[in-house]
């Protein structure tokens, strides 16, 4: 796997995502001490949609009662 710093990734990032596409993972390195952060992958497919209640039955959900936010906006994409 091929390890990048910041500065080389900000410099070569086109380069960089074209590499990922093919299938390689990249490190990125951060700080003096160049420590590993993060990792590009390549994503396989795109992410699915989600469902919602699609563990009904299985889990119960609750909300104290001073929760302010409506289940609608809970949801929300």
């Amino acid at each position: 796997m091929k390890a990048y710093s910041v500065g080389d990734l900000k410099r070569d990032f086109s380069e960089i995502l074209e590499r990922v596409k093919l299938g390689e993972e990249i490190e990125i390195l951060y700080g003096k001490a160049k420590k590993p952060v993060a990792r590009i992958i390549p994503i396989s497919q795109p992410p699915e949609k989600r469902v919602a209640g699609f563990l009904e039955g299985e889990v119960s959900v609750w909300t104290s009662e001073d929760f302010e936010m409506s289940a609608e906006e809970l949801i929300a994409e």
